[in-house]
């Protein structure tokens, strides 16, 4: 047996030993015939796919030992866009002859032991075509080894250097060496791509671990023939596959696939001839990126004239988007775009030259420039600026964007330092801070692309953070903290380190908010390297010497390092003998809101948190919201990869009501990548300072009294400290902090004499005037909200992008008139408060705004000179024109605002969305072919493929509503077809054509003239009723005889509807609590002169007593129209030609002496009955009834509510009731399905139920008081009482044992605020 086991082991060496590396002898050429095919779509047959093919002969001819030529001969060039398999290739004719001169250009290459070297070609050989080139080398690359026929290793090639398979094999019968070859191109040491946009997003690799977005990997097939210098490749296939998908891969994907194949044909004996030019070093085997960043892969513009096309494009958008925004205007603002990356900066300078002048071109022009995202423009905003020709406002919206779009490069990073520390910035403190936070982002966007970036880009900060330590110059400390924040590098850690407090350091002495911005400049570093910043948030967070507020901003940075469970328990332990309850009450709610989170990143940490939990006590969980917390939400959708998360911290102080800080933040989770969208916090630091050096501090105080000190601080703001800011504020975005501002009462005094002084009379003088005079402006915005693209080499050697982009145009056309009665003094100042009392104001007004928004998402190849992709393309167009008409007439108590006609057009809203196939090039752009990606009533195949399915037919809708009375009509049409019949996943429900478009106009009948919305008050209220308003008294033989009438008519109405049964068999399944053990004890009313009622006042007494009291007050007035005028009158109707009236009227009234207030709604159509009626009686201090009654006369529908103060046992409490004798139909119905649920809601609740006997139309809800802190309540409803005791409060009530509340407002505090409005408007002037 060992002799048979040694015999074949020797074979199977001997036959290894034999396997030789491919080798081209000298004096011979090798011809190949070669085909490479890059297609790109769905998987399944029957769909529309796009994609290239290049057909050529390949000779291959060695000049040295080492080096060799390689010729394409007769190549061709073909693109696809149609239904696979059936269309055929189309020949790109044209093209072909364009590059047919630079793709038979002989390229030379280094080739040793089956490994391909350095590549050499002429300067004429564009870096697109040389990747063709590379793409057939990445065949002839083999690492072959002569002693193993299966191993793995990372290996070169034109995608980067991945991890790869390799299976050899040997077939003795046909002497044939066959090698399989596989990569994962998900798994590589150095993966060649690029990215745009993606610089703040954070790869969630938790969130790929079960499910991908994205997987790709390659086979390569070869069959070898031994020959007398080594092996010939008589055949080499290669398969690649790129499959993505926005949600998980299991429910559909897109492909890519590349395919090439290279079949040896002859040996001839002609060598290929080199070309003239001279050979240069063009790089290696991985592929070199050219002009993709440049290109947008959403359009094909061939550039032959930069700065007339931009100029061209302009005027289109210029001219086109005046009244209202074109439906083309976001595509061509991208193409604005593109075209202004092609620019050279004196190109760039000639048109802003030639536009400068003109507001609307100029516009267009700064809202371009800063998506451009390429340094040329930085520099330019640079210098224009510099130059004076920017304003602030337009440079600060010009660079702020144009430092988030830039590509982060070291010269960019030189250009925006230099920028940074000029000396014209430094004159205006907020637009340097704005430009120093972008440096920071600079450097973050920087190290993203280039992981080893050098830390001293960082020099600079790191030397003015100790320059303004030394000098104790605070404001530069903090800029110097958010810089280094923004950075993010871990060589700041040190740095940053010397500022924080309880490091043996000297920061102790620097103020709170420097200690809290250090602490918080340590979250980026955390991302990168939480194990370096796990100890020292920890050491801050268990450092009892520090300020509470310290500990609880190391607490967020600590938790956002996504600590173990080892750290999290040693944290748990130490905060059960906490004494500081805010520490402890933001812990404990942080790590409780941890348990509750589901976001795959996040799954280790909540694990954690559910383990600390149990070791804290859940008396924590008690404490109000005066102690400060932490609140941790989310939601993530495993299957579609998609979630969202937001997080908000609140850190309080005991010793005064204000919150010291509150924080907001969301975080967005899609396709496996996660980023912090938004974050906003404000501090209140100076002014808790203030407020711990006043009274307002006192802890032995109630809060009550602390609010009214507080107060009291706070209208003496005079007073506060000029050194420090009373308040902070900052946004991020993405992670970066884009903005932040400090106030202090220098801005305040500032902000109120700008408010309160000539300049602010001077604004509203010019303004009236110019109302007076009309107003006609038009307005576009341009904005590209998204650009986000990865680019990706395929073994063709054509790039593949992935890219999604999203831009919008908005328009607006608005036309002002105002006429004001008597005329303004000139003086407008000396105005005073009678005058304009006397004052006639009309305005009238026409807006027409409109929005377009386009986004587009593609998958497929981008270059500059062809262009092959899948596409889903989605648009949105809105049109809501208006005109208003303004009255007021101030002096008279009338205000009338009426909606006048306006011209419509045809579709005020449209949306569409369809997905593509596109396939075009830069020399023949009319032979664009676009096909529908699922054509219609087409033959499909299941992917199964077990017989071909008939494609469902669209989906074609019209949807239409009349609204009464204004007679206009609005309809929806929707078309819909999608690939759902292929497979029912949320993929192919997406995929197809889409739309829906909204349409209104005038409906049939009488034309509405307007629509008036009328206010009168005051004496003349009553004259402006358009109908008499009446009353039917029961008691009358009139109002007898209407009732009788109407019941009939009721009646008849109920015989003639549906009866629906419900079965209330669910609701006998839920287990009912036994409430004996704890008795209810009856409510007691509170009397007008004593709060403790007699035992023996019982409900029905206290009821009874408040009806009775209630109706005697309607049997004395039934209407109090007859007895007082109105209030106010409110008339909201539609003016027809007909002058038929159409709308409702309401009118108010107050009785005084009876404390009784009553509403009365009614149409004022001629034949129409219809009224509403609500009728309210203060019958005490403690007791309020009130009963709304509708329909025919008000005598159809009556709700009664009753309010009353009492006491539960022995607690304060209130009740409140609602009685009914008829309700509409639809929510009788309603009640019935709602009511099924009540008894497992309520005990999942914690409320205790029990099945009663109680009153079938009458709902009853008592609240009492047991302590400040906590709530009893009892609900009673038809069929069932629910009650639960003790419910905690966030806040402690100021209640009074006689159920009043003791809150007072402070008189003192009352007079200053009078007297603080009466300086700033100087008296009675306006």
């Amino acid at each position: 047996m060992r002799a048979v086991v040694l015999a074949l082991t020797l074979a199977f060496v001997v036959n290894i030993n034999y396997v030789s590396v491919p080798e081209f002898a000298p004096d011979k050429t090798y011809v190949y015939n070669y085909e490479a095919l890059l297609l790109g779509g769905l998987p399944q047959e029957g769909l529309a796919r796009a994609g290239i093919k290049v057909n050529s002969k390949v000779h291959l001819s060695a000049v040295t030992e080492n080096t060799f030529l390689m010729k394409l001969m007769d190549p061709l060039i073909h693109e696809y866009a149609g239904i696979w398999p059936k269309d055929p290739f189309v020949p790109a004719t044209k093209l072909t002859s364009a590059l047919a001169a630079q793709l038979q250009i002989p390229i030379k290459f280094e080739y040793a032991n089956g490994v391909v070297g350095k590549v050499f070609a002429p300067a004429g050989v564009s870096p697109t075509v040389l990747n063709l080139h590379r793409g057939i080398l990445n065949i002839l690359q083999l690492n072959l080894k002569r002693t193993q026929n299966i191993y793995e290793l990372q290996e070169a090639g034109a995608q980067g250097v991945c991890r790869t398979h390799y299976v050899i094999n040997e077939d003795p019968k046909t002497n044939h060496i066959t090698v399989t070859k596989s990569k994962d191109l998900s798994h590589c040491q150095e993966r060649i791509m690029k990215d745009v946009g993606l610089a703040y997003t954070e790869r969630c690799a938790e969130c790929t671990k079960r499910v991908k977005s994205l997987i790709e990997t390659a086979t390569y097939n070869y069959i070898m023939k031994p020959s007398s210098t080594g092996a010939l490749i008589t055949e080499a296939t290669v398969e690649e596959v790129h499959q993505f998908s926005p949600f998980n891969e299991i429910h559909g994907a897109a492909m890519m696939e590349a395919k090439q194949i290279l079949a040896f044909v002859e040996i001839e004996k002609t060598p290929v001839v080199p070309n003239k030019a001279d050979y240069m070093a063009r790089g290696s085997l991985q592929y070199e990126f050219s002009t993709e960043i440049l290109q947008t892969p959403i359009q094909l513009i061939k550039i032959s004239n930069a700065p007339a096309q931009i100029v061209e494009v302009l005027k289109h958008l210029v001219v086109n988007n005046v009244a209202m925004v074109h439906d083309d205007a976001p595509l061509k603002f991208v193409q604005l775009v593109q075209l202004l990356r092609a620019a050279t900066l004196e190109n760039i300078e000639d048109i802003w030259t030639q536009f400068k002048n003109e507001p609307v071109y100029r516009r267009w022009i700064l809202d371009a420039l800063p998506a451009v995202g390429t340094p040329v423009i930085v520099k330019f905003i640079k210098e224009k600026f510099l130059a004076g020709e920017l304003t602030l406002p337009e440079f600060i919206q010009a660079l702020v964007v144009a430092l988030q779009m830039v590509t982060a490069d070291l010269d960019t990073i030189q250009l925006t330092a230099s920028l940074a520390w000029h000396e014209k910035l430094s004159t205006i403190p907020a637009l340097h801070d704005v430009v120093m936070l972008g440096y920071g982002s600079m450097i973050a966007k920087h190290c993203v692309e280039v992981p080893t970036c050098s830390a001293e880009l960082l020099g600079p900060i790191h030397e003015i953070a100790a320059e303004a330590t030394s000098k104790n110059n605070i404001p530069e400390i903090t800029l110097a903290l958010k810089v280094l924040g923004n950075a993010g590098h871990p060589a700041s850690l040190k740095p940053i380190m010397k500022l924080l407090p309880g490091m043996r350091t000297a920061a102790t002495s620097l103020p709170l908010s420097v200690q809290v911005d250090a602490i918080l400049a340590l979250r980026n570093i955390a991302k990168k390297e939480p194990k370096l910043v796990q100890p020292v948030a920890l050491q801050l967070v268990l450092d009892r010497s520090l300020h509470p507020e310290v500990r609880m901003v190391a607490c967020i940075v600590l938790f956002e390092t996504k600590p173990s469970v080892a750290l999290m328990s040693s944290l748990a332990g130490s905060l059960k003998t906490e004494t500081n309850m805010q520490v402890a009450s933001f812990t404990y709610s942080h790590i409780k809101s941890l348990t509750r989170i589901t976001a795959p990143d996040m799954a280790a940490v909540a694990g954690a948190a559910h383990v600390a939990i149990k070791l804290l006590s859940p008396k924590l969980d008690r404490l109000s919201f005066q102690f400060s917390r932490a609140l941790k939400f989310d939601i993530y959708h495993t299957p579609l990869m998609v979630g969202a998360a937001g997080s908000a911290y609140m850190i309080n102080d005991a010793a005064t009501i204000l919150p010291r800080a509150v924080v907001a933040k969301t975080r967005a989770y899609l396709a496996g990548a996660a980023a912090d969208v938004l974050e906003i916090g404000v501090r209140t630091e100076g002014i808790q300072e203030a407020l711990l050096k006043s009274p307002a501090a006192d802890e032995s105080v109630d809060r009550i009294t602390k609010i009214k000190r507080t107060l009291r601080a706070l209208i003496n703001w005079k007073a506060l400290p000029t050194s420090q800011p009373l308040a902070s504020a900052y946004v991020k975005l993405f992670g970066q902090e884009v903005a932040f501002a400090r106030i202090d009462r220098t801005i305040i005094e500032q902000a109120i004499s700008l408010a309160t002084g000539p300049k602010s009379r001077e604004l509203l003088k010019a303004a009236l005037k110019a109302l007076q005079e009309g107003i006609a402006l038009q307005y576009a915005k341009p904005l590209l909200i998204a650009e986000m693209r990865r680019i990706l080499p395929t073994a063709v050697g054509l790039p593949m992008e992935l890219s999604m982009y999203s831009a919008a145009v908005g328009a607006a056309s608005i036309n002002v008139q105002a006429t004001i009665t008597p005329p303004l003094p000139e003086e407008i100042e000396t105005m005073t408060l009678e005058q304009l009392k006397k004052t006639d104001v009309q305005l009238q007004a026409e807006a027409r705004p409109s929005i377009a928004v386009h986004k587009f998402a593609v998958m497929g190849v981008n270059t500059a000179l062809i262009q092959a992709a899948v596409m889903a393309r989605g648009k949105i167009r809105t049109i809501a024109p208006g005109k208003v008409a303004v009255r007021a007439d101030i002096l008279k108590g009338n205000y009338k605002v009426e909606a006048l006609p306006v011209e419509v057009p045809e579709h005020i809203a449209a949306m569409s969305f369809e997905t593509l196939a596109v396939a075009r090039n830069i020399e023949d752009p009319t032979a664009e072919r676009i096909v529908q990606l699922v054509p219609e009533l087409s033959l499909q195949n299941r992917q199964t493929d077990l017989a071909p399915v008939r494609a469902s037919a669209p989906f074609d809708k019209t949807l239409c509503l009349a609204v009464p009375y204004i007679e206009i009509k609005g309809c929806v049409e929707v078309h819909s077809h999608n690939a759902a019949f292929i497979r029912n996943d949320p993929l192919f429900y997406i995929i197809g054509q889409h739309s829906a478009r909204a349409t209104v106009a005038r409906a049939e009948g009488p034309t509405v003239e307007r629509l008036e919305l009328e206010v009168q008050v005051g004496p003349r209220a009553a004259e402006r009723l358009l109908k008499q308003i009446s009353l039917i008294d029961e008691e009358t033989p009139e109002g007898k005889a209407f009732l009788l009438k109407l019941r009939e008519i009721l009646e008849t109405e109920d015989k003639n509807r549906p009866i629906s049964s419900e079965s209330n068999s669910n609701s006998s399944k839920v287990r009912t609590r036994d409430l004996t053990a704890n008795p209810i004890d009856p409510f007691k009313k509170f009397h007008k002169d004593q709060y403790m009622a007699h035992h023996g006042s019982s409900k029905a007494v206290s009821s009874g007593s408040a009806a009775s009291s209630f109706e005697r007050f309607q049997k004395q007035a039934k209407y109090l129209g007859n007895t007082v005028p109105p209030v106010f009158v409110i008339i909201a109707r539609a003016v027809r030609v007909d002058r038929k009236l159409l709308g409702y009227q309401l009118a108010a009234f107050f009785d005084k002496p009876s404390a009784r207030v009553q509403l009365i709604a009614s149409s004022i159509a001629e034949n129409d009955n219809w009224k509403l009626c609500a009728d309210g009686v203060l019958l005490s201090k403690h007791k309020v009834t009130t009963k709304v009654a509708w329909g025919t006369e008000c005598q159809q529908y009556a709700v009664i509510t009753k309010a009353e103060a009492g006491i539960l046992g022995e607690f304060p409490a209130v009740r409140l009731e609602w009685e009914w004798e008829e309700l509409p139909i639809l929510i009788t119905n309603y009640a019935k399905k709602l009511s099924k649920h009540i008894p497992m809601a309520a005990l999942q609740a914690g409320f205790r139920f029990e099945r009663a006997t109680n009153s079938e139309k009458e709902i009853e809800l008592t609240v009492a008081l047991p302590s400040k802190r906590s709530l009893n309540v009892i609900v009673r409803v038809p069929e069932m009482t629910l009650s639960r005791i003790a419910i905690p409060l966030p806040v402690t009530v100021p209640i009074n044992p006689d159920g009043t509340l003791s809150i007072h407002i402070d008189q003192d505090i009352l007079f200053r605020v009078q007297n603080y409005i009466y300086d700033c408007t100087t008296g009675t002037n306006i």
